[in-house]
């Protein structure tokens, strides 16, 4: 089961799960946001998602982080099965920054929504289940860090049916939130994260501002505004 934990710094969560785990979510984060080009008003979203897809795969290839997780089998246990185990399990580990974690698992909303207006998957359909299994270790993650009174005022964010729409969404607003919260100490970060909560569900003041800016930019140098990157670059080394 894949599982989220806040990082000592608070700059992020680390995601840990065992192969299988990473596998299944891997597939699934692939399927759901369909081909290049096939949600035209999504292609930067679907970007942005397929960053977390690309850790999951270098995760894979042993180019992150692991894990030792106890497995249950204590001494006691092997003995009277006989069997030479080890009693801990490897899982697999890769950290993602809090604002584009929740951007990512709020964003999944529409693409489920999309699947199940034009695919029509079955009910138990594994890829929409993967996908909810992941939000809902992110919801579980934001309840195991946050105070129940910051928590509590995200729990509105969590709701279906609330119609966030990340159509033609400017991604180049989370780079800045990424960048902000990275710019912050532990304490500001953790103090903050029910704020990115709010701001990547809400296009407050500063990013419609942001947003024009870049319109103004694309129609400038004759392209497309997901063409055009924020300036700003993040730290080669994350103290997570």
């Amino acid at each position: 089961m894949i599982h989220l934990e806040d990082t000592p710094n608070h700059a992020g969560v680390y995601v840990t799960g065992d192969l299988n785990d990473f596998d299944d979510l891997y597939e699934a984060l692939h399927e759901i946001v369909g081909e290049e080009g096939e949600y035209v008003h999504y292609d930067a979203v679907r970007t942005r998602v397929l960053g977390l897809w690309y850790d999951l795969r270098h995760a894979m290839m042993g180019n992150r982080g692991t894990r030792f997780v106890p497995n249950g089998m204590d001494r006691e246990k092997r003995l009277r099965q006989s069997i030479a185990c080890s009693e801990s399990n490897v899982y697999l580990q890769c950290g993602i920054l809090w604002p584009e974690l929740l951007f990512i698992s709020f964003a999944l909303n529409d693409f489920i929504g999309i699947r199940e207006h034009q695919k029509k998957p079955p009910l138990w359909d594994p890829v929409t289940a993967t996908v909810r299994k992941f939000q809902a270790a992110v919801q579980t993650c934001l309840s195991e860090t946050l105070p129940e009174s910051k928590f509590s005022r995200c729990k509105r964010y969590l709701r279906a049916g609330r119609g966030n729409s990340y159509s033609r969404y400017l991604t180049q607003y989370i780079d800045e939130l990424n960048l902000n919260f990275l710019h912050m100490d532990a304490d500001e970060r953790f103090n903050s994260i029910s704020v990115m909560v709010k701001r990547v569900n809400e296009k407050n003041a500063r990013y419609a501002e942001l947003h024009a800016e870049f319109l103004d930019a694309a129609r400038h140098y004759g392209v497309d505004v997901e063409e055009l990157q924020y300036k700003g670059d993040y730290p080669e080394m994350i103290d997570w």
